[in-house]
């Protein structure tokens, strides 16, 4: 069989093995719940709008408002179907509101004459999602890239650990078995993210929170999709080849500490430098946080429409480089089994194995 094809049977046969681990499913669970919980949940729990007693006509803040009208004939009547619970607030003859323990914010700000409200920067960004769009791209990029990164090291380990490795490339080649592994991450990770984000748009449209959020939101999404891609997959090829170096899975956590800080700092600076155009900048074409800082910076409408194809090419020619770097690593310790191998023996290992294919195929 081809390449293409050994590649094929490879991520099929990770995805299938991922597809039957509980921890992945209820992982994915939890994430979908958190999505619903966070965007659904609080306006249907929050019940209908306030109920409001009149004398009479209702005043026309009140009826523009959309409140629940109970029109009463006199003040008595109206306290009455306070106290009982009819209503939640009532508004007398003189404009006094009655309630019955707390002061109904939502009646007093309809009923008030707010004064007139002039915008310098009327295009400025609300600081609430200021805060949480480079929190939620951030976030989602760390612990995607982070969880799924480990769990490919992991399986590699496991693989040398019970030899099942050997079994393996003594059918595909080694560079082979790790391009599948990769691509079966890729594939699960995008989905898991697809998923959420479908389940989050759809919170939002029942909460109807308003479509000019997901309007702003759209170029960041589509652009985040390719940077996130072409990102977790430079960090794949690393995570696996860190997974290769240690025979066992409780050696893995002292050997990726280098591939760790690649994900934890570009992290922490996207969320200590979110409003810092000039410090996102830099951050938007450095390969490890560009999957999170561009798409805030378009989101805030700070990058140039050259920018993001500039930034997601110098980031694939980064994930070109470490998908050759770590598959130097991967391929230099898969079949080391004699305790952890150290970087350099794994790539001097690499570069004699190149040599003796090299003089076997010309002998």
């Amino acid at each position: 069989m081809n390449t293409y094809e050994a590649v094929r049977i490879v991520a099929a046969r990770e995805i299938r093995v991922k597809l039957r681990d509980k921890a992945f499913l209820f992982g994915t669970l939890f994430f979908l719940l958190f999505a619903v919980g966070g965007t659904a949940l609080p306006p249907l729990l929050a019940g209908g709008p306030p109920s409001v007693a009149v004398i009479g006509t209702a005043p026309a803040a009140l009826t523009a408002a959309d409140f629940e009208i109970h029109p009463v004939a006199d003040e008595a009547a109206a306290r009455a179907l306070v106290r009982d619970g009819g209503a939640d607030a009532a508004v007398l003859g003189d404009g006094t509101v009655v309630a019955l323990t707390d002061a109904p914010q939502d009646v007093v700000r309809a009923l008030s004459t707010a004064p007139a409200v002039e915008l310098l920067d009327p295009s400025g960004m609300d600081p609430v999602l200021s805060f949480l769009v480079p929190l939620f791209f951030a976030v989602i990029f760390f612990f995607t890239s982070l969880t799924f990164g480990l769990q490919i090291a992991m399986s590699v380990t496991e693989e040398k650990q019970t030899r099942v490795v050997e079994i393996l490339v003594a059918s595909v080649p080694v560079r082979v078995l790790l391009i599948g592994k990769v691509a079966a991450g890729a594939i699960l990770a995008l989905g898991q993210i697809a998923l959420i984000a479908i389940v989050a748009l759809a919170g939002m449209r029942i909460a109807d929170t308003g479509d000019g959020l997901v309007t702003m939101l759209t170029p960041a999404i589509g652009w985040f999709l390719p940077f996130f891609v072409v990102g977790f997959v430079m960090l794949a090829a690393l995570w696996a080849g860190v997974g290769a170096l240690v025979n066992r899975q409780e050696d893995i956590n002292a050997v990726s500490m280098p591939v760790q800080l690649a994900v934890i700092l570009p992290f922490f600076g996207v969320m200590m430098f979110g409003d810092n155009p000039a410090a996102m900048k830099i951050l938007s074409y450095v390969p490890f946080s560009a999957p999170s800082a561009m798409p805030v910076r378009l989101f805030h409408g700070d990058a140039a429409a050259w920018e993001p194809a500039v930034a997601l090419a110098v980031l694939a020619v980064a994930a070109v480089l470490m998908l050759a770097v770590g598959a130097r690593i991967y391929e230099g310790s898969l079949l080391r089994t004699n305790g952890r191998t150290s970087l350099a023996a794994a790539w001097r290992d690499r570069e004699a194995r190149r040599l003796a294919e090299l003089d076997t195929a010309q002998g």
